[in-house]
């Protein structure tokens, strides 16, 4: 019935897309199994993409030639950048999202892909002949051959929803869960584990009262995510801001008897940093409120996302302590939140392909993973998807390293350190987070992207050499053209700058706190003559390589020291447990990972660098 596939996906969720797309550009014939066909895409949770790090991640997906800055464009109803106040390493765009646009554009895009076929069924196991994947058995028992695999199954993996003192099975809400996937995985010697997530009420906007809420407006200028020529909104909708209070928490304890969070029904961990409104009256009981962002879901509709407010208490409960929120007052509930556990498997047993160790060809993504968030699990799809079609070929992994990408600082926290709670990116996690800013994502990645043999990206790569261009002339314009004391020192005492004494050359202007580019422009004609040929985003990266030369070059020099340690390989039968020198610790985590090289040794959790330095003099000897 079906012919045999170079690559098949399980799962058309963020990670499933990505995956298809991916693999799909670079030429291998997919097909995108989904328990779905209308849900390809799904905003399960928050109608938004983007935020502090996650921000960063959309556009190296979008660098890399994924798909969701492209359908994060054409589906945004409201555009901001978070952090402005702070250095632009911090910088983080995000969008919120019409969530049936959002899911729209992405199966239009997907299917106009000659390269991606569709099945829509559940699959309840795998084709595991040899010690690799052959291909999938669904529901109704058909076999689909595949030279790779890639599992993208979200929460769908025993999926067990929770609202008060009811259990449902289901992956989502009104959708069954997928069963014998994990317990195949098990017989075939994988560790599993179990995870929770949880989302909040959805509320008939109709019903609310604005004027009792903050308004956040977008910003004016809406920079978006994609690098291509994205179409962007004439107009954007408001969010809101709203606050719990004593009374609210007050009505929510009084179903905490109830809760499936504090009676032990639900046993997986959840999201540390994006806590039910119960757990945080818990662990936050010193604060009084709680900040409620007031979320439209779209042009057309008038549901509302209470971001803020996830809840598993029963659904009476979350209706009377909404009811008490400033606005709520009238308020008529869609649906309550609920929470949802769900099967994982720990990212260990993972190359850093993110290929399983156990079965080749078989590629794990996105919260199979122990991960969160739309973003985490598209970036993992698209590099899942690339691995799976270098490995049909037996050509090397794309592997991104922690200094090139928030994506390679995400595989690799994953693989070398696993995690017990739901993984979410922050800009925190990077180390080199000035080498890793939003608006550099196309220079970093997109020549890896047609070294990798990505299609389409020819159009990118040349905007990509005019931009590098552009950067190189805004800079030398800095270096050699001098500037006198009456051109500048009116401008310099209004920000409280000392006047110049004699002339400088700009960039010694430009270094000063307060100075930027497009300021400087508006008052010294000469320098707005030179920069209004270039657009905004080539004028800031000329700007941050000039301000932050030294930073950039320390931390340039600190990569360099750490990919002699990258250089340094370590082969697959190397006998840990022989190595008494090492500590037990080491020598356990050691043996489970099979590190690659002394660099990925040294990031494994729990192995010190005592533990290095011996493997260094072992590796010399």
């Amino acid at each position: 019935m079906f012919p045999k596939y170079d690559v098949i996906v399980v799962g058309a969720g963020h990670a499933g897309c990505e995956a298809a797309v991916a693999a799909a550009n670079m030429g291998s014939r997919v097909m995108l199994v989904t328990m779905n066909m209308q849900t390809i895409a799904q905003m399960s949770c928050n109608p938004a993409m983007g935020g502090v790090a996650k921000g960063q991640i959309v556009r190296e997906i979008d660098a890399l030639g994924g798909y969701s800055g492209i359908v994060t464009d054409y589906s945004m109803v409201q555009f901001r950048m978070l952090n402005k106040s702070k250095g632009p390493a911090m910088w983080s765009p995000r969008a919120q999202s019409d969530r049936m646009q959002f899911a729209s554009k992405w199966r239009s895009m997907l299917e106009s892909h000659p390269n991606i076929d569709f099945w829509q069924d559940m699959v309840k196991g795998l084709i595991v002949k040899d010690g690799a994947c052959k291909g999938v058995v669904t529901g109704m028992g058909l076999e689909i051959e595949g030279r790779a695999v890639v599992l993208t199954n979200g929460t769908f993996l025993n999926g067990l929803i929770h609202i008060g003192e009811k259990q449902l099975g289901g992956g989502r809400a009104g959708e069954k869960a997928a069963h014998g996937i994990t317990e195949q995985l098990v017989s075939l010697g994988f560790e599993s584990g179990r995870m929770k997530t949880g989302t909040p009420p959805r509320i008939d906007g109709r019903s609310l009262d604005y004027s009792k809420m903050e308004v956040q407006d977008g910003d004016e200028e809406i920079v978006g995510f994609s690098y291509t020529d994205t179409p962007k909104p004439d107009r954007q909708l408001p969010c809101h801001i709203t606050y719990t209070s004593e009374q609210v928490h007050n009505i929510l304890r009084t179903g905490f008897d109830k809760s499936p969070m504090f009676s032990g029904r639900i046993q997986g961990l959840g999201p540390r940093y994006c806590p039910s409104i119960e757990d945080k009256i818990e662990r936050f009981a010193e604060r009084d409120r709680h900040q409620l962002f007031v979320e439209p879901e779209g042009w057309d509709t008038c549901e509302i996302y209470v971001n803020g407010f996830s809840s598993s208490l029963p659904e009476d409960v979350q209706y009377k302590a909404l009811k008490l929120v400033p606005g709520f007052e009238n308020m008529k509930m869609f649906r309550p939140g609920y929470a949802i556990e769900y099967d994982y498997f720990p990212p260990t047993q993972l190359d850093l392909s993110l290929e399983t160790r156990l079965v080749k060809r078989l590629f794990f993504a996105g919260q199979i993973n122990g991960t969160t968030g739309y973003e985490e699990a598209a970036s993992q799809g698209l590099v899942a998807g690339i691995n799976a079609h270098l490995a049909i070929h037996e050509k090397q992994p794309f592997i991104l390293k922690r200094s090139e990408a928030y994506i390679g600082v995400l595989i690799d926290d994953l693989v070398n350190k696993g995690t017990k709670e739901p993984y979410r990116m922050f800009t925190s996690r990077a180390e080199y987070r000035i080498l890793l800013l939003q608006d550099n994502a196309d220079v970093r990645l997109t020549p890896l992207a047609v070294d990798l043999g990505m299609h389409h990206m020819e159009e990118r790569m040349e905007r990509v050499r005019v931009k590098n261009e552009n950067v190189r002339e805004i800079g030398k314009f800095f270096e050699e053209t001098s500037i006198a004391p009456d051109q500048v020192n009116d401008y310099l005492q209004s920000i409280d700058s000392s006047p110049l004494q004699q002339k400088v050359k700009l960039q010694t202007v430009l270094l000063r706190p307060g100075v930027d580019i497009e300021t400087l422009a508006k008052r010294i004609d000469f320098v707005d003559q030179f920069v209004n040929k270039y657009d905004k985003e080539t004028l800031l990266l000329s700007e941050v390589g000039m301000k932050y030369e030294g930073y950039i070059e320390k931390e340039q020099e600190m990569v360099q020291k750490i990919e002699r340690l990258e250089s340094v390989k370590l082969s697959d039968d190397f006998d840990y447990r022989a190595l008494q020198a090492l500590s037990m610790e080491a020598r356990e985590k050691l043996s489970n990972v099979k590190p690659k090289t002394i660099g990925q040794a040294s990031r494994i959790s729990g192995v010190s660098p005592s533990d290095i330095s011996i493997l260094l003099i072992h590796v010399r000897n």
